[in-house]
């Protein structure tokens, strides 16, 4: 998989001058984000991530999906969030949260960890793990990139989200948020790859050599990067911590 390619048209409804107001709380174990809209703003969150609101804001729930109209763009739609959810984990929907007046809306991840924000501009883009997206302003779009048969075989379905066009986008993290300055090459483990910048090259392999090493060594799958950006990294792996709890269960 090479992530350098022409980006698509953003879509979907600016909001109005001015980037969202907001405040990363709790972290880095557990964080919240807290937005301040300013009246006719608006913020769409993975669905069950919001905690709170303020009277005056309302809710409004879409497909987790390319805003486009016409009938076969919102079959084709349809069917995006359903593979958006039994392939990356991601909920079929998402809310959009906006207020007339302006007001305060809270949203948390399902994992306990830290809150980061990356910016969007265009021509800038970034690929997040499924089950790393929180929230962000309506004019990010995103599709889905599937990592191959070959990382369902070693165990750890690799499911990525190119987010792009412009505003702000909240990702979050099992544990700890690091940024890494990659100028060269790199390895990552899959389950500790949060985000990472589209001007990176990357390939997904076995961290060793050989189907064994796949599918026994316990390290699984890594991402190699190439070129010059910024990954961020995850202190702790859920996959780690679903096989550590499976035989209690």
């Amino acid at each position: 998989m090479q992530a350098q390619q022409q980006l698509p048209q953003d879509g979907g409804q600016p909001n109005p001058p001015g980037a969202l107001e907001e405040y990363i709380e709790h972290g880095p174990s557990f964080a919240w984000v807290r937005v301040l809209l300013k009246p006719r703003q608006k913020v769409d969150a993975e669905a069950g991530a919001m905690i709170y609101h303020t009277p005056g804001v309302e809710m409004t729930t879409r497909l987790n999906a390319p805003r486009k109209g016409g009938f076969f763009a919102k079959i084709l739609a349809f069917f995006s969030a359903i593979l958006r959810k039994f392939l990356g984990g991601e909920t079929m929907f998402l809310n959009e949260f906006s207020s007339e007046a302006g007001g305060e809306v809270v949203f948390a991840p399902k994992m306990v960890g830290h809150i980061h924000k990356l910016s969007l501009a265009p021509g800038k883009a970034y690929y997040v793990q499924a089950g790393s997206y929180l929230a962000s302003e309506p004019t990010v779009q995103t599709r889905m990139r599937w990592g191959g048969l070959r990382t369902f075989l070693g165990r750890e379905g690799v499911v990525l989200f190119q987010c792009y066009g412009t505003g702000d986008l909240f990702i979050n993290a099992y544990g700890g948020i690091e940024p890494v300055e990659v100028d060269g090459s790199y390895i990552v483990d899959t389950g500790h790859l949060v985000a990472f910048e589209h001007s990176l090259d990357f390939k997904i392999r076995g961290a060793g050599s050989g189907l064994k090493g796949l599918m026994f060594s316990g390290e699984g799958l890594v991402f190699e990067f190439k070129g010059k950006g910024t990954i961020w990294i995850q202190s702790r792996n859920v996959s780690a911590l679903v096989g550590w709890l499976s035989p209690l269960v």
